[in-house]
């Protein structure tokens, strides 16, 4: 799906948003088809709209948020490794421990991703750990890269990760991998 499409937007937009559609569209149609199928041409939206809200009751709240990050920021780095070593695992991955700059090399159809946790807990991070996992990756020819992080990612560090396709797991994301 393009995202500039109605449905793309929609999906990123309040679930009110897709009734409103619905209706006006229901409305419209109306002056021209049955009233059932004036109400079918408007389902799609209404589908739209309960997707949306299913979305949102599955995300975690700020508060779940900042209470994971606060149980991980009292474990050691390796406690935090095991953690989402066990998460990867309940999604399907098989995971090994790669020496280097990451810490866990996730497997799955083929595909190998490169996890690094071990600075997590730093209060900024800037490009160079960045660097080292991207080096990491090509080195292992592994497809992507992740990098968890509590604190703040410098704007340099969101550049290079934008540029280079490496994802990085901050707050509401750890929270969701770690539910």
């Amino acid at each position: 799906m393009h995202e500039r499409s109605l449905f793309a937007v929609l999906l990123r937009s309040p679930w009110w948003a897709s009734v409103l559609a619905a209706l006006a569209t229901a409305a419209v149609a109306r002056f021209f088809v049955p009233t059932a199928y004036a109400v079918f041409a408007a389902l799609p939206f209404l589908v739209i709209g309960a997707v949306v809200v299913w979305r949102g009751l599955r995300e975690p709240s700020a508060g779940r948020v900042a209470k994971t990050l606060e149980r991980l920021r009292a474990l050691s780095s390796e406690e935090v490794a095991a953690e989402i070593e066990q998460a990867y695992r309940r999604q399907g991955y098989e995971v090994s421990r790669p020496a280097g700059a990451a810490d866990l090399s996730l497997a799955r159809d083929g595909r190998t991703t490169l996890v690094a946790c071990k600075r997590w807990k730093a209060t900024r991070t800037g490009i160079d750990p960045l660097r080292e996992l991207e080096a990491a990756r090509e080195a292992r020819d592994a497809r992507e890269c992740v990098y968890f992080a509590a604190g703040e990612v410098s704007e340099a560090a969101r550049a290079f990760a934008a540029e280079k396709g490496l994802r990085l797991l901050e707050g509401r994301d750890v929270a969701r991998l770690l539910a």
